[in-house]
């Protein structure tokens, strides 16, 4: 999508534009890079600190957090976009980790296709439920499709998941283009992924960030790094949360640095929100 039709997208929508303070979005340019675990594990880690929180599988056509989790969801986002249920009643509790799933439907093509008019409906369905909730954490599909840019827009902040892939960052670089053309670049925050060490993930961010400063004069931060830890992979292959399975592991205690840094940014935001 060109940068004048990111613009004409934004202004269509500006009337009916609404956003969420405790939304938080989380995406990738590239698929493949840890981006749906991290979104559990940032729901999960949230829900240990005390706060109500609620994970929406955003990947309409592709979901997977259920697969993740070892669920079989008898009611999901297929049932809220044929008109069968509101999205209330889809709400599923994950006991296990104290948080509520929105799932979504795999294998489901024409979800990811949805006419500007039912997306819109069901964008404002899910702002109506997250305040019911301390925190929302919206797990994006891959990729900078229109489904994608509603639902990030509707986001308080978008973490934009990476890792040093040379297509994951294209991709990455792709995604805050296309944001900062319509005019929603401002709250993307970068999360590096699988990091062989703090240096190389540094490095991945300020390659990220050059690009970003040079050609869009942007800066977007760097709100933490996850170190590749062998754990991530058993933890999923064993449909079971890194916190519940290895809770000390590195990789867990590295989302849990980013969920305090969320908070203290929500607790902002809603102080900024009072005074004014």
């Amino acid at each position: 999508m060109s940068e004048a039709l990111a613009r004409k997208e934004l202004g269509m929508k500006k009337q009916g534009f609404r956003r969420a303070p405790n939304v938080i979005a989380v995406a990738s340019g590239k698929g493949g890079v840890g981006k749906t675990w991290f979104s559990i594990t940032l729901s999960h880690a949230l829900a240990n600190a005390g706060k109500r929180v609620l994970l929406f599988d955003g990947d309409l056509g592709l979901a997977n957090v259920d697969v993740q989790l070892g669920l079989m969801p008898k009611r999901d986002l297929n049932d809220v976009i044929r008109g069968r249920l509101g999205i209330d009643k889809v709400i599923q509790p994950y006991k296990d980790g104290n948080f509520d799933i929105i799932a979504g439907r795999s294998g489901q093509a024409s979800l990811s296709a949805l006419p500007s008019q039912r997306l819109a409906l069901l964008r404002d369905q899910l702002l109506d439920v997250a305040s019911e909730y301390d925190v929302v954490i919206i797990d994006l599909g891959a990729g900078v499709d229109r489904t994608v840019r509603m639902l990030s827009a509707s986001a308080a902040r978008t973490l934009l998941v990476t890792t040093d892939e040379p297509t994951s960052l294209t991709d990455a670089y792709a995604f805050i283009k296309l944001g900062s053309a319509a005019g929603v670049s401002k709250n993307v925050g970068i999360v590096v992924n699988q990091a062989t060490s703090s240096a190389e993930g540094e490095k991945t961010y300020k390659t990220l960030l050059k690009a970003c400063e040079n050609f869009l004069r942007l800066k977007p931060p760097l709100v933490g790094m996850v170190h590749h830890d062998p754990r991530v992979k058993d933890s999923i292959r064993h449909q079971t949360p890194i916190l519940t399975r290895s809770p000390n592991a590195e990789a867990a205690e590295d989302v849990q640095k980013i969920a305090k840094l969320i908070l203290h940014d929500l607790a902002a935001r809603k102080s900024a929100a009072a005074a004014g």
